[in-house]
């Protein structure tokens, strides 16, 4: 087994308990294998304050068990497919954060209001034109890796979000600000029309000046240590 995958598992899922992002045993973080046999990823059942080491193994890429223990989870198809065709993504997380459920429920473009904003507007994040059903076989994650693209992440509307990175801070702050610039639109909205936002022009400054990888790396070390994964 791959101490350093299943770590990296560990921490991740820690982050994103420490960012409010449990829906009790559901939801769920990828980690690419280092040796190309699949994705590391919790077993089914397991929420993300009861996980252990035991509870991380490799799922292959045909969706089948190849080391450890437990149920493969019905949902790996959504990490296996977006890494099958993005080489640049080694973790990616899938979650279901309220804010993001309601938000992807207006059907309107999501407004930089906020410094978080400002990762998922221009262009607008994607849609994933799915069902809101599991991604419980191969075809539903090809699906939604191809409405994903390129991009940092995607609403996958009545179901969550999915979010990718290079590296482990990189997908879990992406999964973390999308939760909170959908929380600030929506709390804007609910006072009547958004008037002011961030222009295009704002959008390449901030992202720029806010959200280097040293802010990523660094909103990720925090949630590690309020998670006890770090000292």
């Amino acid at each position: 087994m791959s101490a350093i995958s299943v770590e990296r598992v560990l921490d991740v899922c820690g982050a994103l308990l420490a960012a409010d992002q449990q829906d009790m045993v559901w939801g769920h973080a990828g980690v690419r294998d280092p040796d190309g046999r699949g994705v590391w990823i919790k077993r089914s059942g397991v929420a993300f304050d009861e996980l252990t080491a035991a509870d991380v193994h490799l799922v292959g890429w045909d969706g089948t068990l190849v080391e450890g223990e437990g149920r493969p989870h019905i949902e790996s198809f959504i990490h296996l497919e977006i890494m099958r065709v993005r080489p640049d993504v080694t973790t990616s997380i899938h979650s279901h954060p309220a804010a993001v459920n309601a938000f992807s429920a207006l059907d309107e473009p999501l407004r930089a209001i906020s410094h978080e904003g400002v990762l998922f507007v221009d262009p607008q994040i994607p849609r994933s034109p799915l069902s809101g059903d599991l991604i419980a076989d191969s075809s539903r994650g090809a699906a939604l890796a191809a409405a994903l693209g390129q991009a940092r992440a995607c609403l996958m509307p009545r179901h969550g979000l999915v979010a990718v990175g290079a590296d482990d801070a990189a997908a879990t702050m992406t999964a973390v600000l999308l939760d909170r610039a959908c929380a600030l639109h929506l709390a804007a909205r609910a006072a009547g029309d958004i008037r002011s936002y961030s222009d295009s022009e704002e959008i390449i400054a901030k992202t720029a000046h806010v959200w280097p990888k040293s802010q990523l790396d660094a909103g990720y070390d925090y949630l590690l240590r309020k998670a006890g994964r770090r000292a």
